[in-house]
This record gives structure tokens, sequence and C-alpha cells, in this order.
């Protein structure tokens, strides 16, 4: 090494702190490449089995990774397919819910222009809430349209794209130009353009833009009004009113407030240059329910969610606002993680893989709870003999297991029909306690609503209806319970019954309160009061004897239909569900798992002990063991008496061979990591105290 560089750090030392490292690796050049040659670019190398099968797996082996490469490709197709074609559920939802106010703001934009509000710039002032997503989807929809119709577009801009008032000129005439032309043409529309070259924020830019393509509508929109500098927002609305006789703007304003306080900010004489309509979009949480009984309650269903996973998904719907795209991927990443980590959803796939390892896939079946209970039952009920084949023979197994993959599918399905019947009824009806069927769903995947007060009530009520009334419900019935014979024959005998009866009021049954007579008594002069039922008409009759025999099958069905979905055999497959699996996922609680670390290490790690040490032991890492001495103190805790109290642990262990500068070493670690986890803190009042920064629990 030179000697002239220990005197002193060279000129040419580098800024990145590599002078300063402890330890160089040392590469010798290559004498056979010229000096100065770059380096060549690796090649990106495929590997081998990867080739073969002609397409990288998303989805990785499993089995213990036995699992063939054709059935983890087609675990990914079946939910690329499944879950296509759910989004497209949801995609109809969302058309359907911004319908109504895109048709409405498209009519606005399309009649009204400069001279229809005498010079004034025509304006939509829409409120969205808390559903803020629902604007981008309406804009986004209104932009198509416009773009489509070659009539103009939309510009959409941010309160972060306005920082000033040469900036906001330069977004907007950049996004009307990229929304048709693209950055390429934006480019070239800038160079090619004849004449002296304008600045970027000229609107005589926009101003050609628009001759050159004729458009007839420009719709400027401020996605979060709230947030622009009144200032700035006021010298744009001055400059974009000069200009309306050149460039046909149409302004919109997101509000997430109201109309009065977005009014409020502005000045009297930036308010008197806009006139226009308001509109108001529709809150989100109808349109959750109605994505979720879209996805479950579908009549061509293959897969669910359980109840845990549905609790999970409402209950962060409840605790905070939640758009719908976030609900729905939230429930794409439950679908994922089902087809991620479960080797027989390869059952779910409407195609066969030939060479499948049906060996491997018959053993995960056995272990399967549901298919181990099964079993028992069988046994049970003397079926020992079809037990051995399912145990020991590959084939009759698989078979058997499609079998009841496809029964089980088709009483989810049933259970979630009924579901919805359930639901339209307690809304025909109006009972006071209404359900919602996301509610509804919960119960019923936990299988308690089949004795719950909603099925009472709602039977209940289905003994008083009228003829009007029950031929609505004729007409709500699911497939599965309209065509039964006995409900056909009941049916059908209703509807004989009908014609034939010439009265204005409907047909009532026996157990109608209009049927009810109150007779009064004198007993040793006490008036009492008797309930009777009066005299009925032939018809009544024949009516309450119809209604009592749907009331039967109706709760008949109710009991067959709505059974618990954990007692389905091979549930495990079509059913998914965990205990809180997304809850960790989207809303986790790593406080909560440092504090269980640092208090209960062996939760995590494996103990030596015969049972888990419950108190302060050396067999615990250093960091823990100081953290439980740290919560015995108070705010203020003296240095020297924790680190006695933290020596006392070793030594009361290790006696005699405990090593005092060893136990120091570990004490000065644990403390410097609970500092970097910012438990304690340097305290200002004692230099040799240490102050607590956080609570247990908090």
């Amino acid at each position: 090494m030179d000697p002239d560089l220990l005197e002193g750090e060279p000129a040419s030392a580098p800024k990145d702190g590599s002078n300063t490292q402890g330890v160089y690796i040392y590469t010798p050049a290559d004498p056979s490449k010229p000096a100065g040659e770059r380096p060549s670019k690796r090649r990106k190398v495929v590997p081998e089995k990867d080739q073969k099968a002609g397409v990288l797996h998303p989805f990785v082996p499993l089995l213990n990774g036995d699992e063939d490469s054709q059935s983890v490709e087609l675990r990914y197709r079946t939910y690329q397919h499944l879950w296509s074609g759910q989004e497209a559920k949801i995609q109809e939802i969302l058309d359907d819910v911004d319908a109504e106010v895109l048709a409405s703001v498209s009519s606005f934009v399309q009649s009204t222009s400069p001279q229809t509000y005498g010079g004034c710039i025509p304006s939509a002032l829409v409120t969205v809430g808390s559903n803020v997503s629902s604007l981008a989807r309406l804009l986004a929809r209104l932009n198509d349209q416009l773009t489509t119709a070659g009539d103009g577009g939309v510009i959409v801009l941010e309160s972060g794209d306005a920082p000033n008032l040469k900036t906001t000129l330069k977004n907007i005439i950049r996004f009307a130009i990229t929304n048709t032309e693209g950055n390429e043409g934006y480019q070239n529309f800038l160079t090619d353009r004849e004449g002296p070259r304008l600045l970027g924020y000229d609107l005589d830019l926009l101003g050609d833009y628009v001759k050159r393509k004729g458009a007839k509508k420009l719709v400027l929109a401020f996605r979060d009004s709230e947030a622009f500098d009144p200032g700035i927002l006021t010298d744009l609305l001055s400059l974009l009113s000069s200009w309306l006789d050149r460039i046909p703007f149409t302004l919109l304003f997101g509000i997430s407030t109201s109309v009065e306080l977005f009014e409020g900010r502005l000045p009297r004489a930036s308010v008197a240059l806009l006139r226009g309509r308001y509109f108001e979009l529709h809150e989100a949480s109808n349109c959750v329910d109605r994505i979720y009984g879209k996805l479950q309650a579908e009549a061509d269903g293959k897969f669910w969610l359980g109840r845990n996973i549905t609790g999970a998904l409402f209950e962060k719907s409840n605790d905070y606002f939640q758009t719908p795209e976030a609900f729905s991927r939230t429930v794409k990443y439950a679908y994922m993680s089902h087809f991620f980590a479960n080797p027989l959803t390869i059952l779910l796939a409407d195609e066969s893989v030939p060479g499948m390892r049906r060996d491997r896939v018959c053993q995960a079946i056995r272990n399967l709870p549901s298919f181990r209970r099964h079993c028992e039952e069988s046994i049970d009920e003397g079926s020992a003999e079809r037990v051995r084949g399912l145990l020991e023979d590959d084939g009759f197994l698989f078979q058997y297991s499609l079998q009841h993959l496809t029964a089980g599918q088709q009483s989810m399905r049933d259970i979630f029909q009924c579901v919805k019947l359930m639901h339209l009824l307690l809304k025909r009806l109006n009972i006071t306690k209404k359900t919602s069927i996301s509610d509804l769903s919960i119960r019923a995947l936990s299988g308690e609503l089949q004795a719950s007060s909603s099925v009472d009530e709602m039977l209940l009520a289905v003994k008083t209806l009228d003829s009007t009334v029950l031929q609505e419900i004729f007409s709500m019935l699911p497939t599965t319970l309209a065509d039964l014979p006995e409900l056909k024959a009941t049916r059908a005998e209703f509807e004989t019954l009908v014609p034939g009866y010439q009265s204005s009021e409907p047909l009532r049954t026996e157990y109608d309160k209009r049927h009810s007579v109150v007779a009064t008594t004198v007993v040793q002069q006490r008036v009492k009061l008797s309930k009777g039922k009066a005299k009925l008409p032939q018809e009544h009759i024949e009516y309450t004897k119809i209604i009592d025999r749907f009331h039967a099958l109706l709760e008949v069905y109710f009991e067959q239909t709505l059974v618990n979905p954990q007692d389905l055999v091979l549930h495990e497959i079509f059913l998914f569900d965990m205990r809180n699996p997304l809850k960790e996922i989207f809303s986790p609680r790593p406080r909560f798992a440092v504090e269980r670390a640092l208090s209960n290490p062996f939760d995590y790690l494996m103990s030596s002990a015969d049972r888990s040490e419950s108190k302060v032991s050396a067999k615990q890492p250093a960091t823990a063991i100081l953290y439980q001495l740290y919560l015995e103190s108070g705010s203020l805790v003296n240095v020297f008496d924790l680190w006695q109290a933290f020596y006392a642990v070793f030594e009361s262990e290790q006696g005699g061979s405990c090593d005092e500068r060893t136990v120091m070493s570990l004490f000065y670690r644990a403390l410097s990591e609970l500092k970097a986890l910012g438990m304690v803190k340097s305290s200002r009042k004692k230099a040799d105290h240490i102050a607590k920064s956080a609570w247990m629990g908090l």
C-alpha cells in the first residue's frame, strides 16, 4: 500500500463512504478483456422444466412438491376463469349503480352551453360524500362516451396537479391532448404546429387542438375540489371564462362536503361565473351488499366464502368506509389464497389432467377432517365395506369424491337460494326486524339460521297471508322449492280457488285478526271479555287449508336446506374459511405481535424445557427478559437498577459460572433493541434514567 495514502484522505475519495469500510474484497481484472469494455449483459435463463411446460407458473407445486406442472397450471387457470366471471358480475353491478347519475350528467353536458347560461361556465356540482371511487368510475365512462362519439373528452385534474396557475394550465392542455393522441401525439402537436412556438401553458394550444379535432364538449373535472387552493381556483375560473368563445369548457366539481361549504370558499365574483346543476352519487354500502349477494347467491356458483371470512369482510366495511373496488380486491385475495394453497381445488376445474397424480390427490382427500368424520359416521351406520374401499381403492375414492363434491356444491347453492328467499320474504312481509342479506348469510354459513327467530317470525307471518300476497310469494320461490310436486299441487288448487271467489276483498285465513270476534258477558256484575273465531265462508276455509299446506312445505324446506356448511363432505374444497385470515392480512396488528413475542417468547420459539416458561428465565432471549423487567417498572427507570435485576436473572440460574461481562453485553444489546423498537428513550430529567415511551396493550 502507498504510504502517502495513510497520511491523509486523498482528494478523489469516494463520497459514498466506501473509504471507511473495514473489509475490502479484491477482484483482479480479467487480462483477456480490453480495458474499459462494458460487462456483457446477463441473459435471463428460463429453467428447463418451465421451458418444457411452455409457461411460468405463478402458483407453486403443492403436495410436498409432488404436484405435476399440468395440475399447477390448471389450478391457476381455474382461478382465473372463476374470478373473471365474478369480476364481470361486479362490473355489471357498478355499471348499474352508476347508470342513473351517468345518464343525468351526460345529458347535462350534451345539452348545456355558455349561450344557454348567459355567458356563464356550465358547471356540474357532484356530491360524492365518502364514496370517492364512484366519481372516478363516472368520469371514466363519461370520457368513453365523449371520445367514442368524437365530441370531446374529460380532463381529470387532481389538487396535486395545480400547485400554481402556470402548472395547472400546462397540465390541462397536456391531459386534454394525451387523452386522444397519447404522449407521442402531444409532443408532435407541440413541434408540428405552424407559426411561432408557444409555451406549454398557453391556452392557444388548447384552442388549436379544439379546432383541429372539432371538439364540442371539453369537460374539466376537479376530483377533489375542496383540496384546491382557493386563490388558484379563482384565477383559473376567471381565465377559463374569458376563453369560453373559443374553448367549449364544462366544469365538473367533485364535492365531499356540501355545496354551501364549497361556495363559501370562493369569492362571489367567481361563483357568479358558474351556473349549472347539482347531482348526488349514492353511498356504496348497499353496493357492497349487492356485490356479496351476487357472488355468493348465484345459481351457477362453484366456490363460496365461509362464515369467518364473510364476517371479516363486513366487519372491515363497518369499521370504516370501504369502496366497492376495495371490497372486490379483498374478495379476490380470498379466492387467490384458496386456489394458491389448496391442491384439491383442481377438482373444481371443468377439465381433467391426464397425467394427474391421483394417488397423491387421494391421499390429500383422506386427510381432510370432513372426510374422516364422514368415514366415522359411515362405520356407525354399518357401512364398513364402503369405508374400506374409500381407504384402499384410489379409483373408487376419486369417483366417490367427485359425486359428493357435486352434491355439496348443490347444497351450497340451495342454502343461498334459501337465504335470498328469506330476504325477500322478510322485506315483503314488513317484519319489524329487518335484516340484510349479509347478516342472513353469516348466520346461514355458521348453521344458526335454521333455529333463528327470523325463521319463526316469518313462518308465523305466512299463516296470516291473504291471497294477493300469496300470489306474489309464489312468483318469488326458487326452482328447488317451486318444482316440488306437493307445492305444484297446492299452487294449482290455489289458482283454481281464486277465480271462483266473487268479492273485492282478498281471501284470508282463519288466523287473520279480522276473523277474530270479542264476546262480552256479565258475570256477578263484572264484565268478562272472550275472544273467538267468526264463522268463515267456505272459500276462506279452503284457503286456510292451502295456507296450512304451504306453511308445512316451507317449514320442511327450511329445515332440510339450511344445514351447516361445515357438515358437508369435502367442504374444504368448495368452501374457503379460516380463522381471521383477511383480518390479519388487511388489518395487521404488528404491535400486538411484537408485544406477545417479547412477553411470551416461547409462543414463537421452541423451548428446550418440558414446558414453556411462564416466568422470567435465562433461557429466554435477552430482549424478552429486559422487556418483562421493563413492564414491572414505572414511567422512569433507573438503568443501574434495571441492570441489577437483569443480572440477577442469570446469576440465580447459572450461579458462579455466570460471566458478568457477557451478561452486560447482552444487557446493552437488549436495551438498544428496545430503544430501536420505540419502547424506551433517554430521560431529560435524570441522566441515569430512561423513560418509557410505550405501554403494553395500547
